[in-house]
C-alpha cells in the first residue's frame, strides 16, 4: 500500500521573509510512474569566465581525441575526465579591432557570449548583442523562479570608460539581455543569499534579516511538518539540504564579521563580501550549486574577474597585479606567475565540479544534468589574441555530449557555432548567434 506523500515541485518552505525552494525528492515524483512519464531532470546550462586569457602552452591538450593527457593547468580536472570536452581552434572574430583600434579587454568580455561587436563609446549609446545565456533565459526562463542569474567577484561600473574609449558596461559584463541592456553581476554573496531565499517582499526581508540568527528560524515550522511526512530517503536529503544551506550562511556572516582584518588596509570589501579570494569564489559557486539544486534557476554566469582585472594572488606567492603581468613580453618568470593564477583558477572550479558530482539530482548527479562552459576572451593576453580560446565543457549534458575528449577544429571556427550547439540541447534551437555561420560537428 502506497501512502508516500506526493509534494509538487515548486514546495517552498516559507517563513516571515524567507522562502526556501527545496531539491528533488522522490516524493516529488507520483507514486507508481513510469520513467518516461516523470521524465528526465532538467538540464542546466552554466559560463564560468576567466580574464586576461591563458598561457595556451600550459594549458593545450598536446593530443586530440580521447587520447589525450591533461596540461599543467587543466590537472585539477583530471579526476572527472570523462565528464570533460576540451575544445581547441575557436575564435571571436567580433572580438578584434576591426579598424576600432585599442580595446581588446572589453572586446573579449563583451563577444564571450554575444558574438557581437560592441560599439566604441564611452557613453551611453552602448550597442553589443544578446548573450547566448540570456537567449535561453528569454525562452525558457518562466519556467523557474528567476530565468538567470549573474555573479562576479569584482565592483565594476557600467558607466564610464574602462578601456581606451569603450564603457565599462563591456568590461565588466558578459551577459547581455538586450543590444543596450547588461547584465551587471552581483558580487556581494549575502544579496544572492537573500535573492535566493528571501520571498520577494523588499521590507519584510529586511526586518527579518535584522532580527534574526539564522534564515532557517523563520521555516523550522514548515520544515517540521514536511519532515514528518517524508520517507527515510527524503528526510535525509532536507537534512543535509538544510544542512547546506546553513554551512553558506554561517560562511557569508563570517566574512561580514572579519572585514577590515585584512593585512591589505587599502582593500576595501563591502559587508558580505569575503577578503579571501577562494572563500568568496567557492561560496559564490555554491548559491550556484543551490540555485540548480532547487530548480530556483538552470541558468548562471559567473565572473571569475573582470577582463582587464589587476587583482592579485598573494596567497599563491603573485603578488602582481593580474592584467599587468598578462603583458610578459616573453618574460619566463612572468609566464610562470601567469600560469599559476591559470591553474588557481582552475582549482576553484574543480572543486565545485566536484561538489556537483555528489548531489543526487533524480536518476544521477547535478553535474550529470549541466553543461558548463569555462574559459576566455582572449587565449593570448599579451598580444590580445582572440583565435584558439581556451574552452571546456564540463559536466554530462543529460548524455547529450561525448565527452572525455579533446576536439581541435578548423582555424577561426566561430565560438558561436558552439554556443548555438549548446542552445539546441537546452531546448531553445535559434537560428544564429552573433557571427555564427552553423553547429559544431563532432561533439
Amino acid at each position: 500500500m502506497i501512502t508516500q506523500r506526493h509534494l509538487s515541485r515548486r514546495t517552498l518552505l516559507r517563513g516571515l521573509g524567507t522562502a526556501i525552494a527545496l531539491p528533488m525528492f522522490d516524493a516529488m515524483t507520483p507514486a507508481m510512474a513510469a520513467p518516461a512519464r516523470s521524465g528526465p531532470a532538467p538540464l542546466r546550462m552554466a559560463f564560468t569566465y576567466v580574464p586576461n586569457g591563458i598561457i595556451m602552452e600550459n594549458w593545450t591538450p598536446a593530443a586530440d581525441g580521447n587520447a589525450f593527457e591533461f596540461s599543467r593547468i587543466m590537472k585539477p580536472l583530471a579526476p572527472f575526465r570523462e565528464k570533460m570536452l576540451v575544445l581547441s581552434g575557436l575564435t571571436h572574430n567580433n572580438g578584434r579591432a576591426l579598424g576600432d583600434g585599442p580595446g581588446d579587454h572589453a572586446r573579449a568580455a563583451a563577444s564571450f557570449l554575444t558574438g557581437a561587436h560592441p560599439r566604441k563609446t564611452a557613453g551611453a549609446d552602448i550597442k553589443n548583442g544578446v548573450s547566448a545565456d540570456q537567449i535561453a533565459a528569454i525562452t525558457l526562463g518562466n519556467r523557474t523562479r528567476f530565468a538567470s542569474i549573474e555573479l562576479g567577484i569584482e565592483h565594476g561600473r557600467i558607466v564610464g570608460n574602462c578601456d581606451s574609449g569603450y564603457s565599462c558596461a563591456y568590461s565588466n559584463s558578459i551577459s547581455w539581455r538586450s543590444e543596450a541592456t547588461p547584465m551587471p553581476p552581483e558580487v556581494n554573496p549575502k544579496l544572492v543569499f537573500e535573492r535566493l531565499f528571501g520571498n520577494g517582499d523588499v521590507a519584510e526581508t529586511a526586518a527579518s534579516r535584522a532580527m534574526r540568527k539564522s534564515i532557517l528560524d523563520y521555516v523550522r515550522e514548515d520544515a517540521a511538518t514536511l519532515q514528518s511526512s517524508l520517507g527515510v530517503s527524503d528526510k535525509r536529503k532536507l537534512d543535509e539540504y538544510l544542512t547546506s544551506v546553513r554551512e553558506i550562511e554561517k560562511r557569508i556572516e563570517a566574512s561580514a564579521n572579519t572585514v577590515g582584518s585584512t593585512d591589505a588596509p587599502s582593500l576595501e570589501k563591502p559587508e558580505g563580501i569575503p577578503v579571501d579570494f577562494e572563500e568568496h569564489v567557492q561560496l559564490m559557486f555554491d548559491l550556484q550549486t543551490v540555485a540548480f539544486q532547487t530548480d530556483s534557476t538552470r541558468i548562471s554566469t559567473f565572473m571569475i574577474g573582470r577582463e582587464g582585472s589587476n587583482n592579485t594572488y598573494r596567497q599563491i606567492g603573485v603578488p602582481d597585479a593580474h592584467h599587468g603581468i598578462s603583458h610578459h613580453r616573453g618574460e619566463a618568470e612572468k609566464i610562470e606567475k601567469l600560469t599559476k593564477i591559470n591553474e588557481h583558477h582552475l582549482v576553484q572550479f574543480a572543486k565545485w565540479i566536484e561538489k556537483l558530482s555528489k548531489i543526487q539530482d533524480g536518476d544521477g548527479s547535478l553535474l550529470d544534468h549541466s553543461m558548463i562552459v569555462y574559459g576566455s576572451g582572449l587565449s593570448d593576453g599579451n598580444r590580445h589574441h582572440h583565435h584558439d580560446l581556451p574552452i571546456v565543457i564540463a559536466g554530462g549534458a543529460n548524455k547529450s555530449l561525448s565527452m572525455g575528449r579533446h576536439v581541435r577544429y578548423a582555424k577561426d571556427t566561430p565560438l558561436t557555432n558552439l554556443y548555438v550547439s549548446l542552445l539546441d540541447r537546452f531546448g531553445v534551437k535559434p537560428e544564429t548567434l552573433g557571427d555564427s555561420n552553423g553547429r559544431l560537428t563532432d561533439l
